[in-house]
């Protein structure tokens, strides 16, 4: 099934709409029901069988091409995480710094785009700067594109590091501005790009991204502990892995032969064993997406958004997600003038079983496609005037 006017308000392949007007894919979101039953597929054939007869190697490579596909990369370019801090670890530990040279993020960054860099500044002699958020006329907050290049333009600068979408505010960054800028100084661009894969363009080509990390557990609809690192092929051999074991060698399979030669893919940063199960539920839910398109689902989501601060704003809600021209997400952050924030979380949850998040102040709310247009106007409803 592909077809999104199939899929959209559809129990059975998300089976979360029995129970839940579920509106926090930014966190932690459902597995539809083709992700749970690679789940059960894996649990049963591993109480049964253990590993004989076994084909999920041979998946999980198809899951390396279609990640692969996802972002316009090649498969030697991606590696398989835990979850996205661990990406954003293997750039952080395995560049060789120079004393002196400048990280440049944002203030608002969800903490693992932070303390790996912070780790690095501490013990590397590098120097980490942080672009604060500004608020707009209209209210929206969000971090200029010019105060980043304009922090980044000292010559010591050797890396940006972004997530594309900010958890809190939900703006979009430009990445092939900032990509460009970085590839015309011959500085690397490191993209946290867990609250926009799936749903949201991402194309590591056109937009000079040198490494890429997201795990699958939020817009992906896939398990926790099950996520993909991308590195720029031209990067991999001056990159090197975060962990070392039994897998990141050429011959890994050859067990009493101890040749430490480093795989030449993406394959040299992963350690050991993989996540079966969670890689085999991503893979599904992946497929899922991919079938249905990730530029329709993008189109879905920004219609369904839309509909939502329509109504927010008729019930006096402060919009802080920037919408204009391409900084719009998934993610639409507001704030009540009048209200608690958690008590109207809460309100939500347990009177009507509507999930929504609360974030650094802000009430965040972020439907994914399949959710309905009653569901959103549910939530309006749902929500006290100010």
């Amino acid at each position: 099934m592909s077809e999104m006017s199939e899929l959209i308000g559809n129990v059975r392949e998300f089976p979360i709409l029995r129970n839940w007007d579920f509106f926090n894919h930014a966190g932690v979101s459902p597995i539809p029901r083709v992700g749970a039953e690679a789940l059960r597929k894996f649990a049963e054939q591993a109480e049964s069988a253990a590993y004989v007869g076994w084909g999920w190697h041979q998946e999980i490579e198809r899951l390396r091409h279609n990640a692969a596909q996802l972002i316009n990369g090649h498969r030697d370019e991606i590696a398989f995480v835990k979850n996205t801090s661990e990406g954003i670890s293997i750039v952080a530990s395995g560049l060789d710094w120079q004393w002196g040279d400048k990280i440049i993020t944002t203030g608002v960054e969800y903490p693992t785009n932070i303390y790996p860099w912070m780790e690095t500044a501490r013990h590397r002699g590098v120097k980490l700067l942080m672009v604060q958020e500004e608020e707009s006329a209209d209210g929206t907050r969000c971090v200029p594109t010019e105060k980043i290049l304009e922090a980044a333009g000292d010559p010591r600068t050797r890396m940006i590091s972004l997530s594309h979408v900010e958890y809190a505010s939900g703006q979009r960054h430009d990445l092939h501005r900032i990509g460009q800028f970085c590839a015309e100084r011959h500085i690397h661009f490191c993209v946290d790009a867990i609250q926009s894969l799936g749903i949201l363009p991402v194309d590591v080509k056109a937009m000079h991204v040198d490494f890429l990390s997201a795990d699958g557990h939020k817009w992906l609809l896939g398990p926790e502990g099950a996520g993909i690192f991308y590195c720029r092929r031209e990067l991999l051999e001056h990159t090197r892995p975060l962990m070392v074991g039994w897998m990141n060698v050429v011959d890994a399979k050859d067990f009493g032969n101890y040749d430490y030669t480093l795989r030449s893919d993406g394959g040299r940063f992963e350690c050991g064993s993989y996540n079966v199960p969670g890689l085999l539920a991503l893979k599904a839910s992946l497929e899922l997406l991919q079938g249905v398109g990730i530029e329709p689902i993008g189109q879905r989501i920004k219609m369904l958004s839309d509909a939502l601060i329509d109504g927010l704003r008729e019930k006096g809600y402060r919009i802080v997600s920037p919408r204009q021209d391409e900084q719009w997400s998934g993610i639409v952050s507001f704030t009540s003038p009048r209200h608690a924030h958690e008590k109207l979380a809460d309100d939500l949850r347990r009177t009507h079983r509507i999930e929504i998040a609360v974030r650094e102040g802000r009430l965040r709310c972020s439907p994914h496609f399949y959710n309905t247009e009653a569901q959103i106007e549910k939530l309006i409803a749902a929500l006290p005037e100010n």
